[in-house]
């Protein structure tokens, strides 16, 4: 494809970009994938960051033909997960078997879950990746879009689609504004291994400084760690040594893996709450984290991303179909409408969470773990949450939805 003339240009490539392109893949619309950079390509060693997917991630995952991709590399299932409050005795305890699914959750490296779906999008011939290619300046009308790229050259589109991350470029230009609250914390990623197997588990213990998850990985001692911290204390924990390190993670954690017996290498992210006052204007909409971010602490952020694309390349398909301008703000407010309302939810109830785990003040914590305990009893409302969580239930997209074959 040669020409400069496109019916949408995505912005942004990373996994949320690449999965609405795939969505978008062997329609009638032609489709233009910008990135700044090439993705990194798997190796042998963990990826820093991964994330963890939900059942209804996976059955997009599925229906665009880049699960196998992902499971010909490496995916690690999520059957249990564990949470308890280091402030008291309540916990809660939640198990895939009852609710009848093999499992709540995969844990994939995003590099795995990026080479999968680049991989696959290059197959459409509908879609054209152009990397490297960075937006200088972008401009909408009633009737159509221009962007203009750093090395000159110009692309026509009906539809501008930002997926560039949380300090997007196409919603400052679209003079979106946001609600933003920063948390004034970091998240610290590192590979772990450990004494015990973790059992396809994972674990989340909620410190006053933040909660500590470990994830499990493909190998039975090995896990991921996201270690919310207040952001002077992430820096002081990057700057340990090794084994102080360790040592400080392991009286963190606890004793429920046994000795941690080694770390790799750390890195952190600052940790903000956003939500777009919009998704979407004439020709141009929001997904991922262009439109909303939250706190890393219920693993939900690129699964609400990946929701935002199968729902958007929902209502485009749905567009064409009734021969309607894609572009058009009343089309893009189905999209709006169906995605924004949930978003905001999980941004409040993961922030929320944030300071109700993160607060000294007297008689919380007890409360706290009343209300953990008494959740854990609770075997219909912690069905219902397992359900929710896992993307089992819901006002799902119809690509977010799993077929029958659906890999156990």
């Amino acid at each position: 494809m040669q020409s400069n003339h496109y019916d949408i240009v995505v912005v942004g490539g990373g996994m949320v970009g690449a999965a609405l392109a795939c969505a978008l893949g062997n329609s009638a619309l032609k489709v233009a994938v910008l990135e700044q950079s090439l993705p990194a390509t798997p190796t042998p060693d963990y990826d820093l960051r991964v994330s963890a997917i939900s059942l209804a991630s996976q059955a997009l995952f599925e229906n665009v033909s880049a699960w196998p991709r992902m499971l010909a590399r490496r995916v690690a299932p999520v059957r249990e997960m564990q949470i308890w409050d280091a402030g008291g005795s309540g916990s809660i305890h939640f198990n895939a078997a009852e609710i009848g699914e093999a499992c709540l959750a995969w844990i994939v490296e995003n590099n795995v879950i990026q080479a999968a779906l680049h991989e696959r999008l290059h197959q459409y011939t509908n879609i054209n990746y152009l990397c490297p290619a960075e937006v200088q300046t972008l401009n909408l009308t009633d009737t159509g879009a221009t962007v203009m790229l750093k090395n000159g050259s110009t692309l026509q589109a009906r539809l501008i689609v930002g997926a560039d991350g949380a300090d997007s470029l196409v919603r400052h230009a679209a003079h979106i504004q946001t609600q933003s609250l920063n948390l004034k914390q970091k998240g610290i990623v590192a590979t772990v291994t450990t004494e015990k197997p973790h059992t396809q588990a994972a674990r989340q213990r909620f410190l006053a400084t933040g909660p500590l998850a470990f994830l499990p990985l493909t190998d039975a001692h090995t896990c991921s760690i996201v270690w919310s911290a207040d952001s002077a204390r992430a820096d002081e924990l990057l700057m340990l040594d090794d084994a102080t390190f360790i040592a400080t993670l392991q009286k963190a954690f606890g004793k429920s893996l046994g000795t941690l017996q080694t770390v790799g290498p750390r890195a952190a992210f600052p940790l903000t709450l956003t939500h777009a006052n919009s998704y979407t204007t004439t020709r141009l909409a929001l997904i991922g984290d262009a439109a909303h971010t939250v706190h890393p602490l219920a693993g939900q952020g690129v699964n609400l991303g990946f929701l935002d694309a199968a729902a958007l390349a929902e209502v485009l398909l749905d567009a064409v179909v009734r021969h309607k301008d894609i572009g058009a703000h009343s089309v893009l407010r189905r999209y709006e409408r169906w995605r924004k309302a949930e978003n905001f939810s999980m941004v409040a109830i993961t922030g929320g969470f944030r300071y109700l785990f993160g607060n000294d003040i007297p008689g919380l914590s007890q409360l706290r773990n009343l209300g953990l305990n008494a959740a854990d009893a609770a075997t219909p409302l912690k069905n219902f949450i397992m359900r929710r969580a896992s993307g089992v239930n819901g006002d799902l997209p119809k690509l977010s939805r799993r077929r029958e074959h659906a890999v156990p």
